[in-house]
């Protein structure tokens, strides 16, 4: 509730400026062609996720048939929408009751996928800042020296939480060794993680990666020629805009709801010159066309694994 509280606060906050009616009058006379061909992206885009997944899963030494992940990927999706990363669990979860893979496993696996998505999200990043540095140079100086500052006067600090993490750290595997449980399940949720390292299929796992998120970037692009006002965006813009929607998407709100608005509209209306309106009313049939369609397809992949489990007892 907290979380959902802390998204209808930054909603309100994003749309306190925004006609609601004008708003209104924006969503029925939108193209929404450009928004189903946007759609038919993030579709793909996750189908790509769920061969890249089977690569690591095949590293594990399982097998899961595509359309097995590809319904888990979906049915996570809709998970977050309803709480903040719980996806990523309900995923696993999905494929030991469909695949019978072990849970600990398929999160290893799972964390080290993210950690390679943050690294193409850091990349998406540190090109957008060099390619548009002369707007957005200000923004990350103003955001970087203040946080330079903070650490440069407080390393003692730092040092004392760096010792304080390593004491937590020995003190964990401590106990880890001496629970065979733990250790089990800790092992599993390693090996996943190594699942990264020790795959045989890495030049695909790469492709398959460039596949999600150039996807994403026509997921992101697509939209803008929706509504007359942001149809002069382009490629750059929309990889600007899927970056920091990307990592407000992190922030604690379920389907981030209240983050992607706030920064979709502050985006577009203090860097590119488009009006708070039309910012706003892109940032709304956006948001809320990709809920929709996690909800949609999250549900039928639900029901069709559901049926098919039902099917195989």
């Amino acid at each position: 509730m907290v979380f959902l509280a802390l998204g209808v606060a930054l909603l309100w906050f994003s749309f306190r400026n925004v006609d609601l009616s004008q708003l209104w009058t924006d969503i029925k006379g939108a193209k929404y062609l450009w928004m189903l061909l946007s759609l038919a992206c993030l579709a793909i885009s996750l189908y790509f996720r769920a061969l890249r997944w089977n690569i690591q899963i095949e590293a594990l030494g399982y097998k899961s048939r595509a359309a097995s992940t590809y319904g888990a990927v979906l049915i996570a999706y809709l998970a977050n929408c309803i709480f903040p990363r719980l996806g990523e669990v309900v995923r696993c979860s999905v494929l030991k009751r469909k695949e019978n893979i072990p849970f600990d496993k398929t999160l290893g696996s799972v964390v080290s996928e993210r950690i390679i998505d943050l690294l193409v999200l850091f990349t998406l990043a540190f090109l957008v800042i060099v390619f548009q540095w002369k707007l957005l140079g200000s923004l990350v100086t103003s955001w970087m020296l203040p946080l330079l500052n903070k650490l440069k006067d407080n390393v003692l600090l730092g040092i004392i939480a760096i010792i304080i993490g390593i004491v937590c750290i020995v003190f964990l595997i401590k106990i880890i060794r001496r629970n065979k449980k733990i250790a089990s399940i800790w092992h599993g949720f390693v090996d996943g993680i190594k699942s990264v390292v020790t795959m045989k299929k890495k030049w695909r796992f790469v492709l398959y990666t460039l596949g999600v998120w150039g996807f994403y970037v026509f997921m992101t692009w697509l939209p803008f020629y929706m509504l007359a006002e942001t149809s002069n965006l382009g490629a750059v813009e929309a990889i600007t805009l899927l970056g920091i929607a990307t990592l407000g998407v992190v922030a604690p709100v379920p389907g981030g709801i209240g983050t992607y608005h706030f920064i979709a509209i502050t985006l577009l209306s203090g860097f590119y010159g488009i009006s708070e309106q039309a910012a706003g009313s892109f940032a709304a049939i956006n948001h809320g066309s990709q809920m929709l369609f996690y909800i949609i397809t999250g549900l039928i992949a639900y029901v069709a694994m559901f049926f098919f489990n039902s099917q195989d007892n």
